[in-house]
C-alpha cells in the first residue's frame, strides 16, 4: 500500500502486526527520524514491525543519491526515553534477503521493531554475489502467540507477564477466543496485566524486563563472522555492510604488504560476546564504516565498555562507495604510526 508518508506508512505497519500480519516498510534516513514517536509506541506496546532503512547520505536532505552508513545510532536508539533495538547488517543483495526473512522472524517472536540496515550502493547498484538459497521447508516463526485452545485451558493470562524470564511475553491476536484473552496493548506505563499505572516498581521491572529481551536477542541475531590471518597478530579489524568486498580485497593487499590482522564482520546488534571477546583479543582494532562521527566505534564503546583506546577509527564518508586502496592506504599509515615500522619491513 502507498502510504502518504512515513508517519503513516509505519503506522500501518504496527497496526498490520497488531492484528496478526506480517508488515513492514522501507525508508531511509530522514523517514526514521519522522518515524521516531510511532517506532517508540511498537518498542513500550510491544509490537513487532520491520523497517529497510536504505542509507545514504545526510543529515537533512544532505547527499539523496549517495551511499553512508551513518543511521546506525539513530536506528539503534530511535525514539525517546530508554531504548534499543535490534538492527541488522548485510553485506550484499543475496543477505539482503535472507536477513529480510529473518527480520520478521525476529520482530515476531522478541515483538518488537527490527531494523535491516543495507545502504545505497546496495540498494541502487548492480552487485554480484551468492544467490539466494532458499529452504522451502522454512516455517514462519511466530513466536508467543497464545491460540483460543490454551486461552481456554489457561488460568491465568497477562500481555506483560515474562513467564519463561528471558523478557517476552505471550500475546494474542485479535478475535482468537471470544471471551478470553485481553487485547490490551498499552503504549503507557502498566502492570503486567496492561492495566495502566504509574507507580514506580511497575515501571522498573516493565523496563528491566525490556532489557532482558534484548539480552534474549543476542541468541537470536546472526552471529558475527571470525577470519583470523595465517600468524598470531595483536592487530584486528571490525566492519560491516556494503563495506565487505572492499575489505575483503584490502586484506590481500594488506597481508601483500606484511600487515597480518584478523578480521570480525558484525552483522547484528545487540553485538553477541564474541565481538566484544575480538575487541579484548587485540591490542588494537580497525573499525572500518562510511559515515564521519564513527557511529559503529560508539555503539561498540558504549554497549561493550570498551576502552576507546583500543578502538581505531577508519573513516569514509564521500558519498561514494568504500574502495580497497582507500582502506589499505589508511591502514597502513596508522600500522606503521602504532609499530613504528614501514611496511617494506613489515614483509621482509
Amino acid at each position: 500500500m502507498q502510504a502518504e508518508d512515513e508517519l503513516a506508512s509505519i503506522g500501518m505497519v504496527i497496526g498490520a502486526a497488531w492484528n496478526g500480519a506480517r508488515a513492514f516498510t522501507a525508508t531511509s534516513g530522514p523517514g526514521i527520524s519522522l518515524m521516531q514517536e510511532f517506532i517508540g509506541l511498537a518498542y513500550f506496546a510491544e509490537v513487532p514491525a520491520v523497517i529497510f532503512d536504505v542509507q545514504r547520505g545526510g543529515p537533512s536532505t544532505g547527499m539523496p543519491t549517495r551511499t553512508q552508513q551513518s543511521d546506525i545510532l539513530i536506528s539503534a536508539y530511535a525514539t525517546h526515553g530508554d531504548t534499543k533495538h535490534v538492527l541488522l547488517f548485510p553485506e550484499d543483495p543475496r543477505e539482503c534477503f535472507e536477513f529480510g526473512a529473518l527480520a520478521f522472524d525476529l520482530a515476531d517472536r522478541l515483538q518488537t521493531p527490527v531494523f535491516v540496515l543495507l545502504d545505497l550502493d546496495i540498494g541502487m547498484n548492480e552487485w554480484l554475489c551468492e544467490p539466494l538459497d532458499w529452504d522451502d521447508s522454512r516455517r514462519f516463526d511466530r513466536g508467543k502467540v497464545l491460540s483460543a485452545e490454551e486461552l481456554e485451558s489457561a488460568t491465568d493470562f497477562g500481555r506483560y507477564l515474562d513467564i519463561d524470564r528471558d523478557g517476552i511475553p505471550f500475546r494474542t491476536y485479535p478475535g482468537t477466543h471470544p471471551t478470553k484473552g485481553s487485547f490490551f496493548t498499552r503504549g503507557t506505563s502498566r502492570d503486567p496485566y496492561a492495566r495502566y499505572t504509574e507507580e514506580g516498581g511497575a515501571y522498573v521491572e516493565n523496563v528491566q524486563r525490556l532489557l532482558r529481551k534484548f539480552e534474549t536477542a543476542k541468541s537470536l541475531v546472526p552471529a558475527p563472522i571470525r577470519r583470523d590471518a595465517p600468524k598470531p597478530t595483536q592487530f584486528g579489524a571490525i566492519y560491516f555492510g556494503s563495506t565487505s568486498p572492499a575489505m575483503n580485497e584490502a586484506l590481500k593487499a594488506l597481508e601483500a604488504e606484511g600487515i597480518a590482522l584478523d578480521l570480525l564482520r558484525v552483522r547484528a546488534f545487540p553485538f553477541a560476546d564474541d565481538v566484544i571477546d575480538f575487541v579484548l583479543d587485540h591490542d588494537q582494532v580497525f573499525v572500518i564504516e562510511q559515515n564521519r562521527d564513527a557511529q559503529l566505534r560508539m555503539l561498540l564503546i558504549n554497549e561493550g565498555a570498551l576502552d576507546p583506546a583500543r578502538l581505531i577509527s577508519i573513516l569514509h564518508y564521500d558519498g561514494t562507495p568504500i574502495t580497497a586502496r582507500f582502506i589499505t592506504s589508511e591502514i597502513a599509515r596508522r600500522w606503521a604510526f602504532l609499530t613504528g615500522k614501514n611496511t617494506r619491513e613489515a614483509a621482509e
